[in-house]
């Protein structure tokens, strides 16, 4: 498919030599010079795309000691590192031609919490909302809040100076570090917190680099004192980064920590800090204020800042739509008053207190002052009080989603961020914001909004095609004019997300200071070898990298034909927001990134890898679209599939092939990615090229095959049962096969259960004997391979409950759904057997009879994978707690019982809405239903029985079922096959499906 690269540049051989000296020194992490990650860690969040060299992950503190030692070393002079967290910066902060230093990996522990004294001790890879959960049952957080706390480390924070909501009440980054321990260039280590005089002269004594820094600041400080304090602005938002105005404290002391916070890895690497915490408020309070006009939401966020609140977010129209349009609205909206087109902007306006009266005191005049203005010209429209944390924090989660939700507008242009961390003077925001919209509209771009107004920020994202060069143009001239714009209102170009490649404006807002900063950056890093080109050069004979100058995203996609890109568009907008780097191991999101801390095994990986290899398949003539329709036969290819297999020469499609291998095909990408990058749906269709040039593995027809199968392997099921469990058996289907074991079958005859149940199949003839009452209360269950035939009580349990309810249940005839199909890449197989059980379905659905699934993932299909090749003949099957939630039954339960629910992940990530449906069908029911946040539980249909999946399957059982299931698993419930198995297997417990606990309570 793509063959072996060209032979090592010069460049690429010298990088090669750096790391296998690193290797001789005994570097303790990962060297990963291969293709796949260098592609993966060629983007960030931004607009940018440049290949590194490498990427190294360092274990811990020794291994970046022996990093830097090595590149200052003269034969390595011109190494160049850049350091890397959760890479989320909208500006190539991380971005590099040289070595990513990506420091997430392993340095993520939590050293040290002392409660007494309100501080933590942490490694640079420690996310923010890791650090935060281990310090919530002390009471404690970490304060600085960002949007993209699930992912983001302390260390990128720190690099950073990273700030966002609430920050008029807690400040940025930089007001919580009490000290750093940093690695320089010369190979030292560091440790950095405020000096007091005598301190800093002791400092100053010390005749190597450390010694030199501190008196470069010192006089710095002495001699240009006036000249900083006259040309920096009094903004919450402050500079970031060689913070000149806070070389000293404001009780005298030397603090280098404001010149490392937000320094972007120009300066050091930072390997541990020392961070203050502060008190978890214990009431909090959301008020959320809805306009008809975003510019008076922008104008009336002042007059709401007199009424004291924590903090003041908003969002305009364009976000407001698109965040009801996504699996996030399920879980606000009842927060809202009734919302329509109309409203144009929305404040979300916090207030936080230590008492419930205190809250309440200071709710009052707020709430007072919108009722009297309350429909006015420039007033708000209308507003809802929510309270609780629980609650505030899901609004707070919509708007945390806000910057990735602004990707998934449609058509080719997406809103890019480039000039979108203005701060200017909060009074000022408003005519700032008039201008800024007049200068978009000029040039007819739509753009989206969304910011912190308490603080003068406001994050603008114009709307462009990347892929058109005519509007890549454009970024030049849009951010000069912002650039002056913000100069006119005495703000900064750069609010809190970094300067990165747009460094470039630094001289002309640090003016006759700039070379002050080339000072500090020469002392720490003499020779740029430190993510050169950003923020400072050490000498006039470097550059600052120019805007547009830096390689972007655009240039490498439009290598790809139009047809090709509309032909995987599920994988092609990824903007690299990075929402499926969660942290959160009881967050269905990504179960593959989060058991291998791989970037190449997450959404975000798998679509830069594809979009990689279009292009790569595009520059040696081939067509994957075209590749796709073709037919060249099995047994034609057969021959040049073996040669292609046992030849093993080098092909990037192979570390394409390795990345997608890890997808669990779990679809929560597809749910909760803001952007809907479908990786299931991409990596089929890649599966079937790549299959179609080298030999599958037995699974694959195993697996796929199946679904076919188990209809005759029932009839024999104690032969089939008695064979799986045969050592020999076994050892052939693991060594041959791939596969660990297989489920069992049941054994019950379906078809003698059905006539002992008095349940009737779903047949033309079976229908027309129904009466009118029974017709009008008929329902069929659409059968799925696995609870059919591996749990065939769990089917009868269902059958029998819907009878009971008064419903007349019917069981649709057995056929393959060919969801596994789809999951192997048999595209051409699936196609046809999609349309031959939609052909039955649809005859069912014309004769008015309602279609329900059991199994999650199977019964999805029908409105995914079937709506793609099908469109609208995709038949409807709705889930079956979709349907009782709304259909009319009466239930007596004989005592009423709590119960927690365990959901399959594409159930939850895919028909969020429905899990709801399940609550209300307990409650009709006089039970109560917890739903219990878990991640994937390893097994996702046939991954957990794959031998080179085991040890990942069990990993990711532990990380989160384990710990939910508590000690027996009691009155826990699970609505997938998968989950029910993979908890028999592992924990000993069978688990109930939610029906089967309805059926046993009444």
């Amino acid at each position: 498919m793509i063959p072996a690269i060209s032979a090592t540049s010069p460049v690429q051989s010298h990088y090669l030599a750096f790391i296998e000296a690193l290797k001789a020194e005994g570097f303790a992490g990962e060297l990963s010079p291969d293709y796949a990650n260098r592609t993966v860690l060629s983007t960030d969040n931004s607009i940018y795309q440049v290949l590194p060299q490498g990427v190294i992950y360092p274990r811990h503190r020794d291994d970046l000691l022996l990093i830097t030692a090595l590149a200052a070393k003269p034969r390595f002079r011109d190494i160049v590192l850049s350091p890397r967290g959760g890479g989320t910066g909208t500006n190539g902060q991380s971005l590099t031609d040289g070595l990513v230093v990506d420091t997430s990996r392993h340095m993520n522990r939590i050293l040290e919490i002392n409660v007494q004294e309100r501080w933590v001790r942490v490694e640079c890879g420690v996310v923010k909302d890791q650090l935060n959960e281990a310090l919530k049952p002390h009471g404690l957080f970490f304060a600085p809040e960002l949007s993209t706390s699930n992912r983001a480390t302390i260390g990128g924070m720190i690099n950073t100076d990273a700030s966002g909501q609430g920050s008029c009440e807690y400040g940025k980054t930089r007001d919580h570090v009490l000290a750093l321990q940093s690695v320089w260039l010369d190979g030292s280590l560091w440790g950095s917190e405020p000096l007091t005089d005598e301190e800093l002269s002791a400092v100053c004594e010390r005749q190597d680099r450390i010694g030199e820094a501190h008196r470069v600041l010192r006089e710095i400080a002495k001699h240009h004192g006036s000249a900083i304090k006259e040309k920096f602005p009094p903004l919450n938002r402050c500079l970031t980064g060689y913070d000149l105005a806070h070389i000293y404290s404001q009780d005298g002391r030397l603090d280098l920590n404001s010149i490392l916070c937000g320094a972007e890895g120009t300066l050091a690497f930072i390997t541990e800090a020392k961070l203050n915490l502060l008190p978890i408020p214990k009431f909090t309070a959301l008020v959320n204020v809805l306009y008809r006009d975003f510019d008076a939401a922008l104008r009336d966020a002042t007059e709401l800042m007199k009424a004291a609140p924590t903090s003041i977010e908003t969002v305009d129209s364009r976000v407001f739509a698109l965040a009801k349009n996504d699996i996030v609205w399920h879980s606000v909206a009842d927060f809202f008053p009734p919302v329509d087109e109309s409203v144009a902007g929305i404040n979300l306006v916090e207030y936080t207190a230590e008492t419930e009266q205190a809250l309440e005191q200071k709710l009052a005049p707020l709430i007072e002052q919108l009722n009297q203005v309350k429909g006015q010209t420039g007033k708000n429209c209308d507003f809802a009080v929510v309270r609780g944390q629980s609650n505030v924090n899901k609004i707070w989660g919509m708007r945390k989603k806000a910057v990735g939700l602004l990707g998934n507008v449609n058509g080719e242009a997406r809103p890019m961020p480039f000039v979108e961390d203005t701060c200017v003077p909060p009074e000022h925001l408003a005519d700032f914001i008039a201008e800024f919209r007049t200068l978009l509209d000029s040039r007819s771009l739509q753009y989206g909004m969304f910011g912190h107004v308490d603080a003068g920020v406001l994050h603008v994202r114009p709307i462009l095609d990347m892929k058109d060069p005519a509007q890549i143009t454009a970024i030049r001239e849009i951010t000069d004019a912002v650039v002056a714009l913000v100069q006119k209102y005495n703000g900064l170009l750069w609010g809190e997300h970094g300067k990165g490649l747009r460094s470039e404006y630094a001289p002309a807002f640090f003016g006759d200071l700039y070379p002050q900063l080339q000072r500090i950056k020469g002392v720490f890093d003499p020779h740029n070898q430190l993510n050169p080109g950003k923020i400072a050069t050490p000498s006039n004979d470097h550059a600052l990298t120019p805007l547009d100058a830096a390689p972007t995203r655009g240039d490498e996609d439009r290598k790809i034909p139009v047809q090709v890109w509309e032909g995987y568009s599920e994988g092609m907008f990824c903007n690299g927001n990075g929402a499926c780097f969660n942290w959160n191991p009881n967050d269905a999101m990504c179960p593959s990134w989060k058991v291998t801390r791989e970037r190449t095994q997450s959404p975000k990986g798998r679509a830069s890898l594809i979009r990689e290899w279009l292009k790569q398949m595009t520059e040696r003539g081939i067509d994957p679209v075209k590749e796709a329709q073709a037919d060249s036969g099995f047994l034609r290819s057969l021959p040049a599939r073996i040669r292609n297999t046992l030849k093993n020469d080098y092909d990037f499609s192979h570390e394409v092939m390795d990345s997608m291998a890890g997808c669990l095909a779990c679809k929560s990408c597809v749910g909760q990615c803001p952007i809907k990058v479908d990786v299931p749906e991409f990596r089929s269709k890649f599966l079937e090229l790549y299959h179609g040039r080298y030999l599958r593995p037995l699974k694959d027809y195993f697996i796929g095959g199946l679904e076919f199968m188990v209809p005759t392997l029932a009839k024999v099921s104690w032969l089939y049962n008695g064979m799986m469990r045969m050592a020999p058996v076994r050892y052939l289907l693991k060594r041959v096969a791939g596969m660990v074991d297989s489920p069992l079958l049941t054994g019950v005859r379906l078809e003698q259960a059905l006539s002992d149940a008095g349940i009737l199949w779903a047949t033309p003839e079976n229908i027309a004997q129904l009466s009118a009452d029974q017709r009008a209360r008929a329902v069929a269950v659409v059968q799925d391979a696995f609870v059919s035939y591996f749990e065939t009580h769990v089917l009868m349990d269902n059958l029998a409950l819907l009878k009971q309810l008064g419903f007349t249940p019917l069981l649709v005839p057995y056929r393959p759904n060919g969801k596994p199909l789809h999951v192997h890449g048999f595209r051409k197989t699936f196609t046809q057997v999609a349309k031959e059980n939609a052909q039955l379905l649809n005859q069912l659905t014309e004769q008015k009879i309602p279609l329900i699934g059991i199994e999650p993932s199977m019964t999805l299909a029908y409105r995914a994978e079937y709506k793609k090749v099908l469109g609208d003949l995709a038949p409807d099957v709705q889930l079956i707690q979709e349907w009782l939630a709304k259909a009319p039954w009466e239930y007596k339960a004989h005592q009423p019982l709590t119960y927690k629910l365990l959901a399959h992940c594409t159930e939850k990530t895919n028909a969020a809405a429905s899990i709801k449906d399940w609550q209300t069908v307990f409650a009709r029911a006089g039970h109560q239903l917890t739903v219990v946040d878990t991640g994937c539980c390893g097994m996702a249909g046939t991954y957990g029985h794959e031998t080179r999946n085991r040890d990942n399957s069990e990993k990711l059982f532990d990380m989160s079922w384990r710990k939910q299931l508590g000690e027996d698993g009691q009155h826990c419930l699970a609505t997938g096959y998968s989950c029910r198995s993979q908890t028999k297997r592992l924990a000993g417990h069978q688990l109930q499906h939610p029906i089967q606990a309805l059926l046993t309570g009444n």
